[in-house]
């Protein structure tokens, strides 16, 4: 008698460390969501590793999980947003978990039939090890809250250079995914909650605002975001002023000193060829008169032929004039040799 009482003691202590082993833990018991958003639920779960049957331990394995909407213990035929022996979920609810200790449901794109209480139920292969945590999570939806933008750095006034993180939140949304992203009211090809902006430029500053992708009332506020020039941009704009200076000057130095000496060098080119160019050779005054003459004459008319005739005719009667004096002289020589040969 004392060793079955015994029994019975031991096996009593046993089920219930084993019961207080088995367990389903919400990270939250409420939440809201904004409409279109994603809502995540985190969820940890224990579950039973064996039980006794009176006569020896039974080994439990976890081999059914469930997610129900508005059912107190989540069993039986109970619908199910979540059913891992179904193949027929509806897939904005996502399970996030596996078969031994997560159990993190995500809802995705919330609509307003969302707004329920949510359970997580495990069925072992054994009664024994089946548990639902009735206490729940409730979800509620909300489709007038307005996304709000949460920056990294508390002054909206950056310099170039410097890095920043816009996040998309809200109040009333644990977790979204997919967010519209605009600046200056145009829309930017990000989609994720928060946006980064690394180095910024004069090219950042503007007015951003965000809301979720599926749900265009949630438009933020906007966020100013203006970008000033920092004073390394000061030093470099000064650096690059004295360089386009100087190089400036090099470029006129050097273009002064090209000309000098292609001066320099015409001048000793006309000095090596023709000498002092104020000095006119006389085969080339020669040159020009005969041009000049030759114009003259073609410009003149038929009757100034006569006149050229007789001008030439003069010349050349001039010239027989003068061959005849150097006969004479020429004689008179002679006869003068002739008297002194005489004497």
């Amino acid at each position: 008698m004392a060793v079955y009482g015994e029994m019975i003691l031991w096996s009593f202590v046993f089920l219930l460390a084993a019961a207080v082993g088995q367990t389903v833990i919400y990270s939250l018991t409420s939440t809201c969501a904004v409409r279109g958003s994603t809502v995540t639920l985190p969820c940890t779960f224990t579950p039973r590793k064996s039980f006794n049957d009176g006569w020896r331990e039974v080994p439990l394995k976890i081999v059914r999980v469930r997610w129900c909407k508005n059912h107190e213990i989540c069993h039986r035929g109970t619908p199910s947003v979540f059913d891992s022996n179904s193949a027929n979920s509806d897939p904005r609810y996502q399970y996030l978990g596996d078969m031994k200790t997560n159990c993190t449901l995500q809802i995705r794109d919330v609509q307003q039939g969302d707004s329920a209480t949510f359970r997580f139920r495990m069925e072992a292969d054994h009664p024994e090890g089946h548990f639902t945590n009735t206490t729940g999570v409730t979800v509620r939806v909300d489709d007038l809250t307005k996304m709000r933008i949460i920056s990294s750095s508390d002054d909206k006034k950056l310099s170039r250079g410097e890095t920043v993180t816009l996040l998309c939140a809200s109040v009333c949304t644990f977790h979204q995914l997919e967010v519209t992203w605009f600046k200056d009211g145009h829309a930017l090809s990000e989609t994720g909650p928060s946006l980064l902006l690394c180095p910024l430029t004069a090219e950042d500053s503007g007015n951003y605002t965000c809301a979720l992708k599926k749900n265009m009332k949630t438009l933020s506020e906007p966020y100013s975001l203006q970008v000033e020039a920092g004073a390394a941009d000061g030093v470099l704009r000064l650096v690059l002023g004295v360089v386009f200076g100087l190089l400036l000057a090099v470029i006129l130095l050097v273009l002064f000193i090209f000309i000098i000496k292609r001066k320099l060098a015409a001048a000793e080119h006309q000095r090596a060829v023709g000498g002092d160019p104020e000095q006119k050779h006389p085969d080339s005054i020669y040159s020009n008169i005969m041009k000049s003459a030759q114009t003259e004459a073609a410009q003149q008319q038929e009757p100034g032929r006569a006149v050229e005739d007789v001008s030439y005719a003069s010349v050349q009667f001039k010239q027989k004039k003068q061959e005849g004096r150097r006969f004479q002289a020429a004689d008179d020589d002679v006869v003068y040799s002739s008297v002194s040969s005489r004497g």
